[in-house]
C-alpha cells in the first residue's frame, strides 16, 4: 500500500460510513497500525471525538502472541457508555484484535461498527466496512521501513 491508496482508501471508506447512515460520535483506533486510518477518518467524517487503545499481538511478520494483550491506559468505559462507536484498525488478519475491542465495547455503547483497510477471508470477525478483502500480506507505508536510529541507519 502507499501513502496515495492510504487517502483514496479513507475517503472511500469514510464515504461508504456516510452512505449507510452511520454516524459515530467517536472514533477508537486500534493501535498503532488503526491510528492512520482513525485520524484520517475522523477528519473525513467530522469526528472530532478520538479515542485510542494499545493492543499488542503480531510480534513480527506473520509471528503473533497466543492472545492479543491491552496496553496501558485503557479506555475508561464510561467515556464511551451511550456512545455511537466506530472503531479502526488498519487490517483484520485473523479478526482477534478488532474482537477483542468489540467486546470490549460491549454493551457499554449505544452501537459500535467497524471498519479497516484489508479484510483477510479467514478473520474471525467480518468488519462493517473494509476497504479491500485480500488474502496477502500487506506493507503498509508507515510500518514497511522498520524505525530510523541516530546514525541515520534503518533498524529492523
Amino acid at each position: 500500500m502507499t501513502y496515495d491508496d492510504f487517502g483514496r482508501a479513507t475517503r472511500e471508506l469514510a464515504q461508504r460510513i456516510c452512505d449507510s447512515g452511520f454516524s459515530p460520535d467517536i472514533v477508537l483506533s486500534i493501535a498503532r497500525g488503526g491510528f492512520f486510518l482513525g485520524a484520517g477518518l475522523g477528519y473525513a467524517l467530522g469526528v472530532k471525538n478520538a479515542f485510542m487503545m494499545s493492543v499488542e499481538f503480531y510480534t513480527g511478520v506473520d509471528e503473533r502472541l497466543e492472545m492479543p494483550v491491552v496496553l496501558p491506559p485503557v479506555p475508561s468505559k464510561v467515556d464511551l457508555s451511550g456512545a455511537v462507536v466506530l472503531i479502526a484498525d488498519d487490517v483484520a488478519d485473523s479478526g482477534h484484535t478488532l474482537k477483542m475491542v468489540t467486546d470490549f465495547c460491549g454493551e457499554t455503547v449505544r452501537e459500535v461498527r467497524s471498519v479497516v483497510l484489508y479484510h483477510k477471508p479467514q478473520s474471525v470477525i467480518v468488519p462493517d466496512y473494509s476497504w479491500m478483502t485480500t488474502d496477502t500480506w500487506i506493507d503498509f507505508p508507515w510500518s514497511c521501513d522498520g524505525p530510523v536510529t541516530r546514525d541515520g541507519a534503518l533498524a529492523h
